[in-house]
């Protein structure tokens, strides 16, 4: 597994490109001994606060605050929706128009999975294709909300899966793919000086390699 980078580092806070295949915070089970990132960054720069999440298996742009100020401004702009968060994605098929909005409520089930749920919360997804594929299309999503893994649900519910996604799609045509081909491209906020903050992560090596087969 590849390392993490810091893409940005101030007083307040750690912007980090996490690699696919690295745990966010510890887990329990069978990978209760797997490396995570809060643990890698509090052995190098002390305790740090978990601000939002990313799946193990995506990779790209993730926040942690290193003060309890920080923390709580931070996840501020998290629930008040104040960050923009964009990723790219390649969704299994034809994805049918070129742009969108899924507006689905989201509920967890018992098997980790999240699905759509008219008791459910409310989760916002907007998209745009910005690449046809052979057999997939390259998306650039923006998630208004922040569900658990809201971008992977709200894909599949349109009968368009993230490749490489073995726990919405099909597990034996995913488990063809190296990843899951979900990257946290872009992030713009502003900082606790009032300064915006405008930061972008380059898909890693093995997400540009599905992408150059795929072309």
């Amino acid at each position: 597994m590849k390392n993490y980078e810091i893409v940005r580092e101030t007083p307040e806070l750690l912007v980090v490109n996490k690699p696919s295949g690295m745990l966010t915070m510890p887990a329990r089970g069978d990978l209760a001994e797997a490396k995570h990132l809060v643990g890698l960054l509090h052995e190098r720069f002390g305790k740090v606060f978990v601000t939002h999440r990313l799946d193990r298996d995506a990779s790209g742009l993730i926040i942690f605050s290193r003060t309890p100020e920080a923390h709580r401004y931070y996840s501020g702009l998290f629930e008040t929706r104040a960050i923009e968060k964009k990723y790219l994605v390649v969704a299994e098929g034809k994805v049918a128009e070129e742009r969108g909005e899924i507006d689905k409520p989201l509920k967890q089930r018992g098997s980790g999975r999240m699905s759509v749920a008219f008791d459910g919360k409310r989760s916002l997804t907007r998209y745009k294709v910005l690449e046809r594929l052979r057999g997939a299309t390259l998306l650039e999503v923006n998630i208004v909300t922040g569900r658990r893994h809201q971008i992977r649900a709200h894909l599949y519910s349109l009968c368009n899966p993230v490749l490489g996604d073995s726990l919405y799609g099909d597990a034996e045509k995913q488990a063809k793919f190296p990843r899951l081909m979900l990257h946290s491209w872009r992030l713009r906020f502003t900082d606790m000086a009032g300064k915006t903050m405008s930061i972008e992560a380059d898909p890693p090596a093995d997400f540009m390699g599905v992408l150059k087969a795929l072309r």
